[in-house]
């Protein structure tokens, strides 16, 4: 028999704690919930109490934000899926920093994916890690990005990544001091992800950060140089959009 993922839900509104009740009730029968609260101060109590496997996490709330909570409990070792209506910049935050959330009105769909990747957090450290990289990434400009690895967490510089290269299932991230990081998602995953920080799309193998391409050598697709040294081919299908980007940061390889 499966062992069920004992939760709690922190939600201020009724309704919304109802419906979230509901559509686990009927979509994930592996999620108990155990417990339940209405603001920070009785979700701090329900979290250090019950010590859960799962938190969903509403934003705002009452008498503080969800944050609050994450910070002041003492148990840390659950996982956390946060339920919001926050604007894009936020939802970006919480992927740049490997966190699951659910948008409000809740999809059941969406619960579903997001029960599935739920893990249990086995270190403080990691609670920590997770928690930092999303306060400094709703701060300021989302500068880092969490990530997940057989290994463990890295929290590493979106600066220091120079490509990213698919492998099927998987994502190769090259950095800048010529370490390798191994990623159990997608390239379309991280296309998306990292659109509006100066990765483009080059071929269905490769998308780089501009900031670091060295040379372009024409041919019927042509090829790119890094700053790394390394070569990554440009698909015939995606010349003219590299081009178009190459245009726009045309000041990285010495042009007006």
């Amino acid at each position: 028999m499966e062992e069920k993922i004992r939760s709690v839900i922190v939600e201020d509104e009724k309704n919304s704690m109802m419906a979230l009740q509901t559509l686990l009730e009927k979509y994930c029968p592996q999620v108990e919930v155990v417990g339940v609260a209405a603001n920070v101060r009785e979700g701090i109590q329900v979290i250090d109490d019950i010590q859960p496997d799962l938190v969903f996490l509403d934003i705002a709330m009452p008498d503080g934000d969800g944050f609050e909570i994450l910070e002041k409990v003492e148990y840390k070792f659950f996982d956390v899926i946060f339920t919001t209506a926050y604007d894009q910049f936020a939802l970006k935050a919480f992927e740049f920093s490997a966190l699951h959330y659910l948008l409000k009105p809740i999809n059941f769909k969406d619960l579903q994916e997001a029960v599935g990747r739920v893990k249990k957090i086995s270190t403080e450290d990691e609670y920590n890690t997770r928690l930092k990289v999303l306060q400094e990434n709703m701060s300021d400009q989302q500068t880092k990005i969490i990530l997940p690895t057989l290994e463990g967490l890295h929290v590493i510089d979106i600066d220091s990544i120079v490509r990213c290269e698919s492998d099927n299932n998987y994502t190769i991230f090259h950095l800048l001091n010529k370490s390798r990081l191994v990623v159990s998602k997608s390239l379309n995953n991280f296309e998306k992800l990292l659109a509006d920080k100066n990765f483009v799309r080059i071929h269905s193998r490769h998308l780089i950060n501009m900031k670091y391409l060295k040379k372009y050598v024409k041919g019927r697709g042509g090829y790119v140089v890094l700053e790394d040294g390394s070569q990554a081919d440009v698909s015939t299908s995606r010349v003219k959009d590299f081009m178009n980007n190459l245009k726009k940061v045309a000041k990285f390889l010495g042009g007006n």
